[in-house]
C-alpha cells in the first residue's frame, strides 16, 4: 500500500532517515515529532551539547578532517592519518550534525556543518571519486582492495548525510547534495551491468544508494543498489580465514535463513535489502529477509538486543552461542540492527519489531555513551570479570580492550553511529497510515501530522516511562471524521490497560494485550487515551540450548535489563563480599520493587574444598556452600560503570535450596 499526499499524489516524506516508496506504515519525521521531555529527550540533550562537539574535537585531533584537505593539496599520502575508512566518521558526524540542526536549528553546529563540507568539496576529482585513501600517486589504486578497502562503505555514509541535509535543510547550498550525487553516478557507471562485478567488502553502500534513490528521483541509484544486493553470495570477493560468509558472500541474500558473519556488515546489508525490496516491489526478498530476522532473533540475540558473539571476526556465533562474557555486542551492530527491524516493521506493520527496537535502544545504544556523552562502549558485554581501569580521557583506546567506556578509538565507528541514532531518534516513536498513526515507542513528545484523507492529527505524550508504566496521549484539536490511534504493547506487557477519557466525561476501560491496541473515534480537544503498562520486576530464564547461562537467571523491569554490580555489594556486605562471582540469586525469594529499582536476594557462598584447590575438577559436586543471603539492589545494565570500575554481571547463577531464607539483619543498603 502507497501511502499518498492528497495534493501532490505522491508518498509524503518529512525529517527521517528512512523514507520507503511504500510499505504498511509512513514514518513521522522530526518535523511532525518532537520529543520533549524524559530519558530520551535527556539523552538528546547530552549527544547535541556535549557528544557531537566531543566528536568533532576528535576528529580534528586526530587529523582524518585534514585528510581532505591535504587530498585537495596534492600532499598525500604523506601526512594521511587514521585507518583506511575514517572518511566514513567524518560523514556520519555530518548526518548527525544535520540530524541536529533539523531538530533544534543549532547556529553553532550550522557553522560546523559549513565548515566541514567545505573542506570536503575540493578532495573530489572530477568524475566524482572522494576518498582520501586510494587512487592518487603512492596510493592503492581505486577499486584495488573490494574485500577491506571500505572505499564504497565510506560513499554509502557520505549518501545518507547528504540525505540527512537533504530532508531538513533542503535549500541550504551547501553542496553536500550535489557532492553525493556526483560520487553516486561514478558507482553506478563503474559498478553497473557492464561494470565491475563485485560489491564491498563491509556493505552499507545499498543503504546509502537506496535513499539517495528517494532523495532525487534518480533511478539508476536504485537500480545499483539492487545489482549490489543481488551480488551479494555469490563469491565475487576474495576468501578470507573467516570464510566468505565474514562478508556475507558465501550465500545469496535472498537464499539465506539467519544473518551470520560479520552483525554489523550483516544488518546493513539486511537493512539495504529491505529498501531495495520494498522500493522494487520484490515480495518474495522482503520474505527472505523477514524470515533471517525472524532467526537470527530467535537464536542469536543477547537478552540486552545486542547482536555479535565473536571477538575475533566481530561475528554472530552459531545458533545459541550467546556466552555473555565474550559478548561482543558492538554498538554499531546494534545500531544497524535497528535499521534493518525499522525498516521491515514500516514495510509490515508488526509489533514485534518496534519490540526488538526498544530493547536495543535501552540497552545498548543508550549503554554506550557515558552520561557525560564524552565516553564510550564500543563492544558491550553482560559479564565484567575483572574491575578493569579508567581510561585516559586523553588517549586513544583500542576498540573492545577499553575495558570500559572510553573518549575515542582507533577504529572509531561507534561513537559518531551513537550521536547520528540518537539526533534522529524522534523518527522513530511514531508513524502514521490511511487510518491513523501508530506509536512505536514511548516518550514524552508532540505528535502533529496530517493523515491521507486530510485529517489533521494533534497528540501530546505525557510518561515518565521506564520509570512508570502510564503513557498519556492527549488530543489538542478536534477531528472531523474518525480516525484510530494504536499503541505498541510490548511483548512482555501481560496484563496491561488501556483507559478512554473524553473530553465530556466518558471513561471505558480495555485490557491491552501484548500487539496493538487501537482506540477509534472522532478526537475533540481534551481526550485521553491512557496506556498503563505493568513494571513489575520480572525474572527471565534463558532457552536451555544457551549453555553458556543454562541455570541461570537475569532481571527485567518493562524494557530494561538490570545487571547486580561489585559496588551495591560491597555496600551491603559490609565489604564481606566484594565479587560478583561470589554470590547466587535465591530465585525463590521473589523480586521487591524498591522505587522502581529491583532488589533481589542474593546467597554469599564460599567454595568448597577452597580457593586453593589443586584441580578444579572432582567426582562429587563442587557446588559452593551457602552462607549467608542479603538483599541487594540491582541497576539498569545501561547505567553500569557510570560509579567507577566494577564486576558486573547480567545472567545470575541461581543458588540451590538452603534453608537461608531470612536476609542476614546486617545486610540493609546504607
Amino acid at each position: 500500500m502507497t501511502i499518498t499526499d492528497p495534493t501532490t499524489g505522491r508518498r509524503r516524506t518529512g525529517f527521517v532517515p528512512a523514507a520507503p516508496r511504500t510499505g504498511r506504515l509512513r514514518p513521522l519525521g522530526l518535523d511532525e515529532v518532537r520529543i520533549t521531555g524524559g530519558f530520551w529527550a535527556r539523552r538528546q540533550s547530552v549527544n547535541g551539547e556535549r557528544t557531537l562537539a566531543h566528536i568533532g574535537h576528535w576528529l580534528e585531533r586526530e587529523g582524518w578532517i585534514r585528510n581532505f584537505e591535504l587530498a585537495a593539496a596534492g600532499s598525500l599520502p604523506d601526512g594521511r592519518r587514521g585507518r583506511e575508512f575514517a572518511d566514513s566518521e567524518i560523514y556520519k558526524y555530518l548526518e548527525a550534525l544535520a540530524w541536529e540542526i533539523g531538530r533544534t536549528g543549532d547556529d553553532t553546529l550550522e557553522a560546523a556543518f559549513r565548515d566541514v563540507v567545505g573542506r570536503i568539496a575540493p578532495a573530489q576529482e572530477p568524475d566524482g571519486y572522494l576518498n582520501t585513501n586510494f587512487g592518487r600517486p603512492g596510493q592503492a589504486p581505486r577499486w584495488s582492495d573490494l574485500e577491506w578497502g571500505h572505499e564504497l562503505y565510506c560513499l554509502g555514509h557520505l549518501f545518507q548525510a547528504a540525505v540527512a541535509r537533504a530532508r531538513t535543510r533542503p535549500d541550504a547550498g551547501d553542496d553536500l547534495l550535489a557532492i553525493a550525487r556526483r560520487a553516486a553516478n561514478l558507482v553506478c557507471e563503474v559498478f553497473g551491468d557492464e561494470g565491475i562485478q563485485s560489491v564491498c567488502g563491509h556493505p552499507e553502500i545499498e543503504v546509502g544508494l537506496a535513499e539517495l534513490a528517494r532523495v532525487t528521483r534518480e533511478q539508476r541509484f536504485l537500480r545499483q543498489a539492487e545489482l549490489f544486493v543481488a551480488r551479494r553470495g555469490t563469491g565475487s570477493l576474495r576468501p578470507i580465514e573467516w570464510g566468505q560468509q565474514y562478508f556475507q558472500d558465501d550465500i545469496p541474500v535472498r537464499q539465506a535463513e539467519v544473518l551470520r558473519g560479520h552483525a554489523v556488515r550483516a544488518n546493513y546489508l539486511a537493512a539495504g535489502a529491505v529498501d531495495v525490496a520494498v522500493d522494487t516491489g520484490d515480495d518474495e526478498l522482503l520474505s527472505a529477509l523477514a524470515t533471517q530476522w525472524d532467526n537470527t532473533v530467535a537464536r542469536r540475540t543477547y537478552l540486552t538486543g545486542g547482536q555479535g558473539s565473536h571477538h575475533q571476526d566481530e561475528a554472530f556465533g552459531e545458533d545459541w552461542v550467546l556466552p555473555p562474557d565474550r559478548a561482543y555486542s558492538e554498538t554499531c551492530a546494534s545500531i544497524a540492527s535497528i535499521m534493518f527491524s525499522w525498516r521491515l516493521l514500516l514495510a509490515c506493520g508488526e509489533t514485534r519489531y518496534g519490540d526488538l527496537i526498544e530493547r536495543t535502544l535501552y540497552n545498548v545504544v543508550a549503554t554506550s555513551p557515558s552520561a557525560s556523552g564524552t565516553a564510550f562502549y564500543y563492544a558491550n558485554t553482560l559479564h565484567q570479570r575483572s574491575p578493569g581501569a579508567v581510561p585516559d580521557p586523553d588517549t586513544v583506546s583500542l576498540r573492545a580492550e577499553s575495558s570500559l567506556r572510553a573518549p575515542w578509538f582507533s577504529v572509531s565507528c561507534c561513537p559518531p553511529n551513537v550521536a547520528r541514532t540518537l539526533a534522529s531518534l524522534d523518527a522513530l516513536v511514531a508513524t502514521a497510515d490511511a487510518q491513523g498513526v501508530q506509536i512505536h515507542q514511548f516518550a514524552s513528545c508532540s505528535i502533529r501530522t496530517r493523515l491521507d484523507n486530510g485529517e489533521s492529527v494533534a497528540l501530546d505524550v505525557q510518561t515518565d516511562y521506564p520509570r512508570s508504566g502510564s503513557v498519556r496521549l492527549t488530543a489538542t484539536r478536534d477531528a472531523a471524521d474518525p480516525w484510530t490511534l494504536s499503541i505498541r504493547v510490548p511483548q512482555w506487557a501481560g496484563g496491561a490497560r488501556l483507559t478512554v477519557t473524553t473530553a465530556a466525561g466518558g471513561v471505558s476501560t480495555t485490557d491491552a494485550e501484548p500487539g496493538w491496541v487501537t482506540a477509534r473515534r472522532s478526537f475533540h480537544a481534551g481526550d485521553v487515551v491512557e496506556l498503563v503498562l505493568p513494571m513489575r520486576p520480572r525474572l527471565t530464564h534463558p532457552d536451555p540450548r544457551i549453555d553458556a547461562v543454562r541455570g541461570q537467571v537475569a532481571v527485567e523491569r518493562g524494557p530494561e535489563v538490570y545487571c547486580l554490580e561489585s559496588i551495591d555489594l560491597e555496600v551491603v556486605s559490609s565489604g564481606e563480599v566484594t565479587d560478583v562471582a561470589d554470590v547466587r540469586i535465591d530465585a525463590g525469594a521473589g523480586l521487591d520493587d524498591h522505587d522502581g529499582r529491583p532488589r533481589v536476594r542474593l546467597v554469599a557462598a564460599a567454595p568448597e574444598p577452597g580457593p586453593d584447590l589443586p584441580w578444579p575438577y572432582a567426582e562429587h559436586s563442587l557446588e559452593p556452600v551457602p552462607s549467608r543471603s542479603f538483599d541487594v539492589p540491582l541497576i539498569p545494565y545501561h547505567d553500569w560503570a557510570e560509579r567507577g570500575p566494577s564486576t558486573m554481571r547480567v545472567w545470575l547463577p541461581v543458588a540451590a535450596p538452603s534453608g537461608l531464607d531470612t536476609p542476614d539483619p546486617g545486610s540493609e543498603e546504607s
